[in-house]
């Protein structure tokens, strides 16, 4: 059985856009298209409605290349289940306030049995410091947390 991926919307994002010149988001852009094209296959890969709200947004050339790329991937539904837990991780504080999107992220991957959370957001989602505190939450609501990586930890 193949591990299942929830892939959060940056990962599409970066791998839908034009090559960067900031160096950061240049190595993250061609690792995220390494891992795409060498890895993801060893995987089951999902999204989620909210993926697909945040990608449809912005330039709607843009919008439709990061469309384009999730339209084969499964989206997972928003669960009462996740929405509570979302707010549990808001109210922990685990997650900021303000960051509602990013509490769902990592609700609806953990409601739906998820065995990792493919992101770069490493401000609130793939935090050295808040990993703790999410997992801390999200098991308390009775989920498994899913390991919360960035496509250059998946897989190597």
């Amino acid at each position: 059985m193949r591990a299942k991926v929830y892939i959060e919307s940056s990962v599409i994002s970066y791998l839908a856009s034009r090559p960067s010149r900031d160096l950061i988001v240049a190595a993250r852009q061609a690792v995220t298209a390494e891992w795409w094209d060498q890895k993801r296959g060893r995987f089951d890969l999902y999204v989620s409605a909210l993926v697909e709200d945040e990608i449809a947004k912005g330039d709607p050339a843009a919008a439709a290349k990061r469309l384009e790329i999730a339209r084969d991937i499964p989206a997972l539904d928003i669960s009462d289940g996740a929405k509570a837990l979302a707010k549990r991780l808001l109210e922990r504080r685990a997650v900021p306030v303000g960051s509602e999107e990013d509490a769902l992220h990592i609700s609806i991957a953990a409601a739906a049995g998820m065995s990792y959370l493919l992101t770069w957001n490493f401000k609130h989602i793939n935090n050295a410091e808040t990993k703790e505190q999410i997992m801390e939450a999200v098991e308390s609501h009775g989920f498994a947390c899913p390991t919360l990586c960035s496509p250059e930890e998946l897989g190597l």
